[in-house]
């Protein structure tokens, strides 16, 4: 296991587990932002075909639905006062720069910072040293640069069926 990836000295399993919850918590979190740019998105280009649609009326003579749609729906708000981007910002400026912030703190003070030592040590668990495809460490020169023998601190360690975290 790379150093980066090492659980700190006298490190509980508690902290272990506990930064690797709220990564991942984070990183559903990143879905979810997605989801939420995806829907800004859609929103964004439906109001935009509404162009097209007026003007498919107002060539048809549907007069007056075609100023009804132009005047109650283009460029109508999607929540009170709100376009989507207005909610983007929203929650980019508030509940996600607090999420990422508390989750880096988290990860400071429980782990020294690292990033995945829940799931590099999983690995470590899980993986057959020498065989094919269980490297330790990307190849180098066509070794397993890893042992096996230093995975995790010593001090067990919690199993994924007891957090239900998976790997990869």
């Amino acid at each position: 296991m790379d150093a980066g990836h090492r659980r700190p000295a006298r490190t509980p399993d508690l902290a272990v587990v506990a930064a690797g919850r709220f990564s991942e918590a984070l990183e559903r979190l990143e879905r979810a932002r997605g989801a939420l740019y995806e829907f800004h998105q859609l929103v964004g280009r439906a109001d935009a075909l509404l162009d097209e649609v007026v003007e498919a009326l107002d060539r048809l003579g549907q007069d007056r639905l075609a100023a009804e749609v132009r005047d109650e729906l283009i460029g109508r708000n999607v929540l009170r006062g709100r376009w989507t981007y207005q909610i983007v910002e929203e929650f980019d400026d508030g509940y996600y720069t607090v999420f990422r912030a508390l989750e880096g703190r988290a990860r400071e003070e429980l782990v020294a910072g690292r990033r995945h030592v829940y799931e590099a040590e999983m690995k470590e668990r899980r993986r057959s040293p020498g065989l094919p495809g269980h490297e330790a460490l990307p190849l180098d020169g066509g070794e397993d640069r890893g042992s096996g023998e230093d995975a995790g601190s010593g001090q067990g360690g919690t199993r994924e069926d007891d957090t239900g975290q998976g790997g990869g």
